[in-house]
């Protein structure tokens, strides 16, 4: 579609959402929001008619684009034959797409509990595990993010925590491996996954294993810098549950359905967890909708015994017809193989090659279309572009370099002194390169703050 300029049009939005929208995680007075007039594919538009190559696939949930006809036609229809339903009920919509998640989830996760987005999925993971095992903590590791609800923040180990952590969540943070930062003062990857496990293995021990209803981990953290495990790591962690009888719940809410090049992260280390939470590309955000899969051991505490939690929108149809449709079309169109031989192809080789050029780059990691560059205001050192959690000023190296890609026609997912790169995972190759040519650009900007 071309973008068509209708600026009185734009100036309309703007000011309603300027003195009506409470924005999340801003200061409202400070934020300055790009009114959208349209999005298509791997691109959206504000009202100038200024196309954006979209990086961030919306917040990482996009995994097929904006409006795929398919999945746009199935809302249609489903609206169309029965908007909504009562959760209590078996509905065609939530019983297919149930089905096409347990197919794909890896061992016995074959129960499918939805909820509204992934922050109340973890929320839900997490009272399963308590009163499955009858212990109150949960460990959780520093740099992480598992959602803005009570529960699920309190679990996040960013700074976003902060203001919400009540202290008595029952939640113990501990450090996960990322060598490039390295905690444990490791030099290779068979360090830091020792040392990482032997860490943990500790807490667990200072904090009483019987105490410790579940660990969880986002597979693969991202928002947090998409620190890709080093070997071994999961495995350690899903012995230590096992000898500990301890549930090990990942979050897949950000590198589920095809964002590694795999249907879900798990299936980079072959390990299966008790429970494994999802939300955003399992139907690309169209309509809001995420759930918990379930181990048998789990789902049998509740095959007598009810389960106390539940939601009027659990298993929504239009949710779950945009889900059956987007599972079908990314099995279709070979959207998990493209974001794979993509990410090997393009993606990987081509950061690497920005990397050697510009002096802000310290690391860059990541598969599939999932992945982080750090930027550095000193390699050597290894010191941030920024300084953790930068604000105003401070931030001003991030905040040059956003508004360069901006410039340049790619919106950046930026945070602290990362910038990701998280397209739509059947971009096409072209799209790839578009969006590569114009970080190249931004980040001559991040290397004018470099020693």
């Amino acid at each position: 579609m071309t973008p068509q300029p209708n600026p009185s049009a734009g100036a309309a939005v703007k000011a309603a959402d300027r003195a009506h929208v409470f924005h999340s995680w801003s200061a409202q007075d400070l934020i300055d929001p790009l009114a959208v007039a349209g999005a298509e594919g791997s691109y959206f538009w504000d009202y100038d008619g200024k196309r954006y190559l979209d990086f961030t696939s919306g917040l990482v949930y996009t995994n097929i684009g904006y409006q795929h006809p398919k999945v746009v036609a199935a809302i249609q229809e489903q609206a169309a034959k029965m908007t909504t339903f009562a959760p209590a009920f078996a509905v065609e919509a939530r019983s297919e797409a149930a089905r096409l998640i347990a197919e794909r989830t890896p061992g016995d996760l074959d129960k499918i509990f939805f909820t509204n987005g992934g922050a109340d999925a973890v929320e839900h993971a997490v009272r399963m595990a308590r009163l499955h095992t009858g212990r109150p903590k949960v460990l959780s590791a520093y740099r992480s993010y598992h959602g803005g609800t009570q529960q699920a923040v309190n679990l996040t180990g960013d700074p976003r925590r902060w203001a919400s952590d009540s202290g008595s969540a029952g939640v113990v943070h501990f450090w996960a491996p990322f060598l490039y930062r390295s905690r444990f003062y490791a030099e290779t990857e068979e360090q830091e996954t020792a040392r990482a496990l032997e860490h943990l293995e500790t807490t667990i021990a200072f904090e009483g294993p019987g105490t410790i209803a579940a660990i969880i981990l986002e597979t693969i953290p991202g928002t947090a810098g998409i620190m890709v495990p080093p070997p071994g790591y999961l495995a350690g962690v899903r012995e230590l549950c096992d000898r500990h009888g301890i549930v090990f719940v990942l979050d897949e809410v950000m590198a589920g359905f095809g964002r590694t090049g795999e249907w879900f992260a798990a299936d980079l280390s072959g390990v299966v967890p008790d429970l494994m939470t999802f939300a955003k590309g399992v139907n690309s955000g169209y309509v809001p909708l995420g759930g918990v899969a379930i181990s048998q051991e789990i789902a049998e505490t509740f095959g007598k015994r009810p389960y106390p939690g539940g939601l009027t929108y659990s298993g929504h149809p239009l949710a779950c017809a945009a889900a059956v449709a987007t599972i079908e079309v990314m099995a279709q169109e070979g959207v998990v193989e493209n974001a794979k031989r993509l990410g090997e192809t393009v993606v990987g080789p081509s950061l690497a090659e920005l990397a050697e050029r510009h002096p802000s780059v310290g690391e860059v990691r990541g598969v599939g279309m999932f992945w982080a560059l750090d930027l550095v205001k000193d390699r050597e050192t290894r010191e941030p572009l920024v300084p953790y959690n930068a604000a105003g000023e401070a931030n001003a190296p991030m905040a040059a370099f956003a508004a360069a890609a901006k410039q340049h026609g790619l919106w950046p997912f930026v945070n602290m002194n990362r910038t990701h790169v998280v397209p739509p995972c059947n971009v096409s190759e072209a799209e790839l390169k578009e969006g590569l040519a114009a970080l190249d650009a931004a980040l001559t900007v991040a290397d004018e703050y470099t020693v």
